[in-house]
């Protein structure tokens, strides 16, 4: 179930309690001359850990430098995009938006292990399937068989909000992670006993709180547990894999304009305005000379042209891998559905953020803890309960002392030129009067690239706009990514 790159990580259970721990038996640190891997004198772990295997659906987008913003005329005269240069760290991304069939899994999914006890939580999650509705248009097919009918079962999820992307997200962590362990041995297929909180989940596991069926675990190498003890997998093992989230604004810009195609050494040979070359929304290709590179409105009245010759082949919204991939092999960045990223818009963010992995919208959080500083029990839906980590927390840090930081140099007390009225004057500047001068407020979420509503304009990657992140469309979808670990070329252990 898991696509495998570079060596492969099937370590498998053999790999964790004898075979891989003896060919590295006589492994010795250079720190501290203490022998690896032997219960004898300790029991230190030392894994013999090769490559981040790819996560289902995922491709490397390898990382680097480039000028984010704006590459079009400036038509909305927002200014809110002003070109910068920023690194990109290596990451992976979903190949193709997220689909109705992958959506009805998730769906199904909640109602199997939840509805019994808890019918709200898959209620929650549902598209919104009346964002299709028009008052002057009959769209209610969209409404009743857009999402349900198999017809469009391979088309981008749409109706979904910025929340519900996210709990996606989390979701298919835990079932890729879920796979990988029952791959390697270590837990038993037991599909009927995991409801309500009784499943797997991957922050539960690490912690200790995982109640499902366990086929093997590795043995423990701590003399202190006796012989036979075992352990449950964790981080240092490399086994299982990071989150799956959605991107950020920056590595989707990055990824979508797909600039290692046109680099030369060090040099960019062509200028891009789209995810492909020249300045054009037609293929210039002989083979296919005059077909349209993606899936948007041309123009008033014309989304899809003439009958007999249907330019690109969509009334609406089109299968997830229509059209060409970019030099990624990422469809449809340019099209289709705009996609949902991590980001809290600011109009500024542009002038504030950070010139390396560029992103606004972090809240530090940290696990809930007993008065033991044991791990709390997790919740009754079966995840470890998190909150912000405190202002004494962080009292002595110099990177941070606030657990919200989204206001941060746009929108905070320091940040604002606005005062309220009254005795609180300085504790309450205004910044931002969400419905009295603007839309933006903490909620305010950005979402990137054109659609099959919209006009060639937003096929440029470096377009933005936001929307409430409790709010959907017909025509916004999202697709996930993963943090990359390691080298950002896949080159393990190996040195350049």
């Amino acid at each position: 179930m898991v696509a495998k790159t570079g060596k492969s990580l099937t370590l498998g259970l053999l790999a964790l309690t004898g075979i891989a721990l003896q060919s590295c038996s006589k492994d010795t640190s250079n720190a501290t001359g203490w022998e690896y891997n032997n219960p004898k004198n300790g029991g230190y772990l030392k894994v013999d850990y090769g490559e981040q295997e790819t996560g289902p659906g995922l491709v490397l987008i390898e990382g680097g430098t480039f000028t984010m913003g704006r590459t079009e005329q400036e038509i909305q005269y927002d200014w809110d995009n002003i070109p910068r240069r920023v690194t990109v760290s290596s990451f992976y991304m979903d190949e193709t938006e997220i689909t109705n069939q992958y959506y009805r899994d998730y769906l199904y999914w909640l109602q199997r292990t939840y509805d019994v006890d808890y019918p709200d939580v898959s209620l929650k999650a549902l598209p919104d399937t009346l964002v299709w509705r028009n008052k002057l248009a009959y769209n209610e097919p969209y409404v009743e068989y857009y999402f349900r009918h198999p017809a469009y079962k391979d088309y981008p999820v749409v109706g979904v909000n910025w929340l519900q992307a996210n709990d996606y997200c989390a979701w298919r962590t835990d079932r890729v992670n879920e796979a990988i362990l029952i791959r390697e041995g270590v837990l038993k297929m037991d599909a009927v006993g995991q409801v309500a909180d009784n499943h797997f989940n991957t922050d539960a596991y690490f912690a200790g709180q995982y109640e499902g069926v366990i086929k093997a675990e590795p043995v423990d190498l701590d003399p202190s547990k006796g012989d036979g003890a075992t352990r449950k997998v964790k981080m240092e093992d490399g086994i299982l894999l990071p989150r799956y989230r959605l991107p950020t604004e920056a590595e989707w810009e990055f990824a979508a304009i797909g600039l290692i195609g046109n680099t030369t050494e060090e040099l960019i040979t062509e200028r891009r305005l789209y995810p492909w070359n020249g300045h054009i929304v037609r293929n210039a290709d002989d083979s296919f000379k005059g077909e349209m590179m993606a899936n948007f409105k041309r123009g008033r009245g014309d989304n899809m042209g003439t009958a007999g010759k249907l330019n690109d082949n969509a009334d609406v919204t089109a299968p997830v891998t229509s059209y060409w991939p970019n030099d990624y092999g990422l469809y449809n960045m340019a099209g289709n559905v705009s996609e949902w990223v991590m980001d809290v818009y600011r109009p500024l963010t542009s002038e504030d953020e950070s010139d390396f992995r560029a992103f606004r919208g972090n809240v530090y959080k940290t696990v809930v803890r007993n008065e033991d500083n044991t791990i709390a029990d997790k919740d009754s839906l079966g995840k470890i309960k998190f909150r912000n980590v405190t202002e004494e927390e962080s009292a002595d840090r110099r990177n941070y002392r606030k657990a919200d930081n989204i206001n941060y140099l746009d929108g905070d007390a320091e940040s604002s030129t606005s005062y309220a009225s009254g005795e609180d004057a300085e504790l309450d500047k205004i910044m931002y009067e969400f419905g009295a001068s603007s839309m933006i407020t903490n909620r305010s979420r950005v979402y990137k690239g054109g659609s099959w509503k919209d006009r060639a304009y937003f096929l440029a990657p470096g377009t933005r706009r936001f929307l409430d992140e409790r709010q959907s469309t017909d025509y916004i979808g999202f697709r996930c990514a993963m943090t990359r670990v390691g080298s950002p070329v896949g080159l393990g252990s190996a040195r350049r």
